[in-house]
């Protein structure tokens, strides 16, 4: 059974930093891309960024460049999302999820490629 549990949200005021986790278990997360979305109140679910499977190239959406990056580190079987410079903007849900077995991640990022989700953390980003 997968399971992905997203941690490292949080308040933080603006032009701060988080880190978020998912953490895998039912899956060996290095043969598959992982992605993370966000979603806020009353807006659909968005891509942030996508890391591949194989050569684990990344994609961010545009609103990210700049400012959030994603990495991997298979020994603990957990992907990050680092996010710099934060804006009120980028309040919402966050969540991660595995999607296809060998894929190589593309802009834009659908949220229908990816089949196992995580529940999601709050990030808000408030003074």
């Amino acid at each position: 059974q997968v399971q992905l549990v997203e941690s490292g949200g949080g308040l933080v005021q603006p032009g701060g930093s988080l880190r978020l986790s998912c953490a895998a278990s039912g899956v060996t997360l290095d043969y598959y891309a992982v992605a993370w979305f966000r979603q806020a109140p009353g807006q659909e679910r968005e891509g942030v960024s996508c890391v591949s499977s194989g050569d684990f190239s990344t994609v961010l959406a545009d609103a990210a460049k700049g400012r959030f990056a994603i990495s991997r580190d298979n020994a603990k079987n957990t992907v990050y999302l680092q996010m710099d410079s934060l804006k009120p903007e980028d309040t919402a849900v966050y969540y991660c999820a595995v999607g296809p077995k060998g894929w190589i991640c593309q802009d834009p990022i659908f949220p229908l490629f990816f089949e196992y989700w995580g529940r999601g953390t709050q990030v808000t980003v408030s003074s």
